[in-house]
C-alpha cells in the first residue's frame, strides 16, 4: 500500500478546528471530505474493496488514541480497506436532515454496491447511529456497542440518561435503530447485562438476523473491547465475511488476558459466594502472567480459616 493512501501521522495536540481541517486534508489524499452542516462531517478515503464504514466523535476521536486518529484509519490502514467516517461534534445521535440527505445520495449513486463487503461500527449513541443508516447498504455486516434503539419517549422513556436529547426527531427518517438493521446480513450487539438501561436496549435490536453478546466490562465497553485486543479482531471476522459463534468465541479468549475483566469476574464470583470457582480462576491467573493480587488472593482462599472460639470445640476450663 502507497503510504501517502492514509498517513500515518501524529494529529494530538491540534486546535479542533486545526484537527478537522487536518483530517480533511488526509482524507483528500485519494478520497474526499465533505461538511455536513455546521455539527457532522464525513470523510472518505479509497483504498480497497472493502469498506469499513464508522460513526465517530469529535472529542472521542481526539482523546481516545496518543495520534488523535480516526479509530478506524488503523486498521483501515493495515488491511488495506477503504474507510468511511462520520463524525459528530457533540452528542447528536446523527439526527440531522444533511446527513439524512448524504446517505440518501449514496444510495442513489449506488456507492455501496461499488465493494465486496461492507461493514458498519458503532458505540453508544453512534452505535444507533450505525444501526440507524446501515439500511443504505443492504447486506452490510453491523457491529454495536452499547447502541441505543431510539430516545423516542413513547419507546424509550424507561431510559432517564438522555431526557435532553429528546428534543430531536427520532421518528422520521432513519429513525428507529433496531427496524433499519432488517436488511443487514447480520448484527452483533455487545452489551454489559450489568448496566440494566444498556442490556433493555439491546433487547430492542432481536431480530433472526441480531447476534446479542452480553460482555461485563463496566462503564467504557468499547475501551474494553479495544485494550482486550477484541475489537480488531471482530472487525476483521466481519469484513472477511466470517463472523460465527465459533470465531467470536475464539476471539473472546483473549479476555483471559485482560486483567479489569478478571478483576471483575472474581469479584462477581466472591459475592456470590462461590469460593470454588473463585480458587480455580485465581490458579489459572497466577499460572500464566505476574499477578501479584490474585496469588495474595489465591493464598488468602486456600488459607483454612482459623476456628472461633467455642465454635465446635469443648472448653478446657470450667469443667
Amino acid at each position: 500500500m502507497r503510504d501517502d493512501v492514509l498517513p500515518n501521522m501524529d494529529l494530538s495536540g491540534l486546535s479542533k478546528s486545526d484537527w478537522i481541517q487536518r483530517i480533511g486534508d488526509i482524507a483528500e489524499l485519494t478520497g474526499y471530505f465533505q461538511p455536513l452542516g455546521d455539527d457532522h462531517f464525513a470523510t472518505f478515503v479509497d483504498q480497497g474493496r472493502v469498506l469499513l464504514v464508522t460513526f465517530e466523535k469529535i472529542d472521542t476521536i481526539r482523546g481516545m488514541t496518543d495520534a488523535a486518529q480516526p479509530l478506524g484509519w488503523p486498521i483501515a490502514r493495515r488491511e488495506g480497506w477503504s474507510h468511511l467516517l462520520l463524525a459528530c461534534d457533540g452528542d447528536t445521535w446523527f439526527r440531522d436532515p444533511q446527513v439524512y440527505g448524504y446517505f440518501d445520495r449514496l444510495c442513489d449513486d449506488g456507492f455501496f454496491e461499488d465493494f465486496d463487503r461492507v461493514v458498519f461500527y458503532g458505540a453508544g449513541d453512534c452505535g444507533y447511529a450505525a444501526a440507524a443508516f446501515s439500511v443504505a447498504a443492504p447486506g452490510a455486516t453491523v457491529i454495536l456497542v452499547n447502541p441505543q434503539a431510539t430516545l423516542d419517549a413513547e419507546v424509550t422513556g424507561w431510559d432517564t440518561r438522555f431526557v435532553g436529547q429528546r428534543r430531536r426527531n427520532f421518528t422520521d427518517r432513519y429513525g428507529y435503530a433496531p427496524d433499519m438493521i432488517d436488511a443487514a446480513e447480520q448484527a452483533h450487539v455487545y452489551f454489559d447485562p450489568d448496566v440494566m438501561l444498556d442490556a433493555v436496549h439491546a433487547a430492542l435490536f432481536a431480530r433472526p438476523n441480531v447476534h446479542l453478546h452480553p460482555w461485563r466490562a463496566g462503564a467504557d465497553l468499547q475501551q474494553a473491547l479495544i485494550l482486550s485486543g477484541q475489537l480488531e479482531p471482530i472487525l476483521n471476522a466481519a469484513a472477511r465475511g466470517e463472523l460465527s459463534r465459533a470465531i467470536l468465541g475464539r476471539i473472546g479468549r483473549s479476555r483471559r488476558d485482560y486483567r479489569p475483566y478478571l478483576k471483575r469476574l472474581v469479584a462477581r464470583l466472591e459475592a456470590a459466594g462461590h469460593n470454588d470457582l473463585d480458587r480455580i480462576v485465581c490458579r489459572n491467573v497466577t499460572a500464566r502472567m505476574k499477578a501479584p493480587g490474585f496469588k495474595k488472593r489465591l493464598k488468602r482462599l486456600e488459607t483454612p480459616p482459623v476456628p472461633a472460639v467455642g465454635d465446635g470445640q469443648s472448653s478446657q476450663t470450667g469443667a
